[in-house]
């Protein structure tokens, strides 16, 4: 599809670009100071969790189900928390760990474990000739900040409607024993925003691939929908028993965008295997996690229904942000050709893709005009977005009306950038 800009003359499209500059320079004497960059609850969001910090005083019983929280033990995470998670990751609470606030931090642990240790029965991933893992994209920064930083080649999967491209997926595993494992955001997909169908989910569980392959389930958004369809994800472990693969499943959640962020509660579930090998490093520098977060939170939210109305209240917040996103991206680029974006159901972003060669030009604009974005190729492993077109929106932390204004900004660049690009490609 052409832009309205590779349909102009030449003579109109130098006016609507010096229309759109002047646009741009009346921006920049605002002196917005607007941010985009990253997915973070808004206060009025953290604040609904206040409550939670009433529930445990001086006075309080510490002890759940026999367990003194006040004290050491119970490395694996008190038996409600557990619950709870089994609930999160589709597993019994007996396959599961409840430890610190970071999710991330258990992938990481997890990930070192095996390049230390191997997956019992295999050679540590630090003793094979170029480890790989699959990294669907655009996906998750961090993620690809792990593995990299462990020297862990990363290899881009062009993500789709449904989830990776499983064709590409299937082929890679199947041909090269180096490919160790693959990140998935399998529910509301950072940054598109799609969940993963049943059939993917199948494939995933049951494809041909290296006998210590893994995959790291981080069910980030399980629960963070935001309108009256939400998507529904099938349970991995299902598919991966059947075939006698439950070895291949990691799964992690967390209550960081569902209590306090930095501050909630993370777990760890997959096969009983997994569990106690992962266990058995991970006690070597942990007695027990904060068993008195872990019952706080219980208290709070003893089980997925109550987890999923305390979402609710999240949602009041989240659905006219992302109408915001999805009205001032409309009105202002709808029918221009310049860009196409995602339209999630839940979690907490969309995905935005302008121009081939845009993507950087544009978020340098919008920060010259008062706007942070994520910044441009963050997406892509190594921050390399090959066509340079893709943009994480993070709508959640800003006002409404700040988000409009900084989405205003975003119009504008975009328009500009692809004017500039048209006429330069014409020399």
């Amino acid at each position: 599809m052409a832009t309205i800009y590779e349909e102009m003359r030449a003579e109109e499209l130098d006016a609507a670009i010096a229309e759109l500059e002047a646009e741009v320079e009346k921006t920049k004497a605002r002196g917005l100071a607007l941010d985009m960059a990253r997915g973070k609850p808004s206060p009025a969001q953290v604040d609904i969790s206040r409550p939670m910090l009433d529930l445990i005083s001086s006075g309080a019983d510490l002890t759940d189900e026999g367990v003194d929280c006040s004290n050491y033990g119970c490395f694996e995470g008190i038996p409600s928390a557990r619950r709870l998670a089994g609930e999160f990751i589709g597993v019994p609470p007996e396959q599961t760990i409840v430890l610190g606030s970071s999710s991330l931090n258990i992938m990481q642990s997890i990930l070192i474990h095996y390049w230390e240790k191997g997956v019992p029965g295999y050679t540590p991933w630090s003793k094979v000739d170029h480890v790989k893992f699959l990294c669907p994209s655009p996906g998750y920064d961090r993620h690809f900040g792990i593995t990299a930083d462990l020297g862990i080649e990363n290899i881009p999967v062009r993500m789709t409607e449904d989830g990776p491209d499983m064709d590409e997926v299937e082929r890679l595993c199947a041909s090269d024993d180096s490919i160790k494992g693959m990140f998935c955001v399998p529910k509301y997909s950072n940054p598109t925003g799609i969940t993963y169908s049943d059939e993917t989910v199948r494939r995933l569980a049951t494809m041909q691939a290296a006998p210590d392959f893994r995959i790291v389930w981080d069910n980030a958004y399980a629960v963070h929908d935001f309108t009256d369809t939400p998507d529904e994800l099938a349970n991995i472990f299902d598919y991966a028993r059947e075939a006698g693969n439950e070895d291949r499943i990691l799964g992690v959640a967390s209550t960081s965008k569902i209590t306090f962020p930095g501050a909630g509660v993370a777990f760890f579930g997959s096969s009983p295997a997994n569990v106690a090998e992962v266990a058995s490093t991970l006690k070597v520098g942990l007695i027990s996690a904060n068993k008195l977060n872990q019952l706080m939170h219980t208290r709070f939210l003893p089980d997925l229904a109550a987890v999923r109305a305390h979402m609710r209240k999240h949602a009041e917040f989240l659905r006219p942000r992302f109408a915001a996103v999805e009205r001032r991206l409309e009105e202002g680029l709808g029918g221009t050709g310049c860009a196409t974006w995602t339209h999630p159901h839940g979690g907490y972003f969309v995905s935005f893709d302008g121009p081939e060669g845009s993507a950087k030009r544009v978020a340098a604009l919008c920060a010259e005009m008062g706007v942070k974005l994520t910044p441009a190729g963050a997406t892509w492993p190594y921050g390399k977005d090959p066509h340079d077109t893709n943009i994480r929106i993070a709508p959640t932390y800003p006002t409404v009306e700040e988000l409009e204004a900084a989405l205003d900004v975003l119009v504008l660049a975009v328009k500009l950038v692809s004017a500039q690009l048209v006429r330069e490609a014409r020399g």
